[in-house]
């Protein structure tokens, strides 16, 4: 069976889109941990990864960003890290047609590490490898570990998950856009970020969220002047507002957002997707795009 890095290796790969808003979109409530619906609505959960697929994605990221303990301390579900992201692999992997893959989502625990937080590395380590084995257990093909703002908590989790899972382990960092460059929310700059994940063991790295898709396309050609990996870039759909029914909208329609992906994949990127505001009308676009 062909592996997602073979894949990479043999073209674009196409990621999904925004996973939380869609299950707003389908009453998850404000205040409701993301993560429950894997056990108490696994039908909807199920429904927005049918939707990516059938809208052309390579790959579904399970529904697992907030499931290291650490975040779901916040809902008091840590207890349950394990049993919600098993659910969530296995909700994602009933989807999946054949030739298709399954990402295990990792995100940010939502806290600091000392000097700025509470935390000591060791704490963040522990928590992500729960996380990470649980999703391997659940049948993933990869991690991703994704929308990280802090570079050395970034490495924390990839150093759990590479000790506790066999499978490759992508990261994406977040980056904020000056007039001085790119720069991470603790001021990381892309060739100190792409090095430190290299040298951890990074199976491919790159960018999401915050950035719309023209900037996102210019982040990519400076990645790819530090690093030989495979590039990820999964843009926001523009910066959000509030509309006049109190509801999100984002700057970026889908042909705007869609107008720069062919300079994304130009400019070095070898797996695409989207992220806020983006859903699978910008996924079907961005497929048909990419067959072009």
């Amino acid at each position: 069976m062909t592996t997602l890095l073979e894949t990479v290796r043999q073209g674009v790969v196409l990621f999904d889109g925004g996973l939380g808003s869609e299950l707003i979109k389908n009453g998850l409530p404000q205040g409701v941990c993301p993560e429950s619906w894997n056990i108490d609505r696994p039908e909807v959960v199920r429904g927005v990864h049918r939707s990516y697929f059938a809208a052309g994605a390579d790959v579904v990221s399970t529904n697992s960003f907030g499931g290291s303990p650490i975040k779901l301390a916040n809902y008091h579900l840590d207890t349950k890290c394990r049993e919600l992201n098993l659910a969530a692999a296995g909700l994602a992997v009933a989807e999946k047609p054949a030739g298709k893959f399954v990402a295990g989502s990792m995100g940010p625990t939502g806290k600091f590490l000392k000097p700025q937080g509470d935390y000591e590395p060791e704490a963040f380590e522990q928590a992500f490898a729960l996380q990470a084995e649980a999703l391997t257990a659940g049948g993933v093909d990869v991690l991703i570990i994704e929308t990280m703002y802090d570079l050395q908590e970034a490495l924390c989790a990839l150093r759990a998950a590479r000790r506790a899972s066999s499978l490759p382990v992508f990261v994406t960092i977040t980056f904020n856009r000056s007039r001085r460059g790119f720069f991470t929310l603790m001021g990381d700059t892309v060739a100190k970020c792409a090095q430190a994940l290299e040298e951890n063991g990074a199976a491919a790295m790159g960018s999401n969220c915050t950035l719309d898709s023209t900037a996102m396309a210019d982040l990519v050609k400076e990645f790819s002047g530090h690093t030989a990996l495979p590039i990820i870039a999964q843009p926001n759909a523009g910066q959000p507002t509030i509309g006049p029914g109190n509801e999100v909208v984002y700057s970026q329609d889908v042909e705007d957002y869609v107008a720069s992906v062919p300079t994304i994949v130009a400019n070095g990127a070898r797996i695409v997707g989207g992220c806020c505001g983006t859903n699978p009308a910008y996924i079907k676009r961005m497929a048909e795009t990419l067959k072009r």
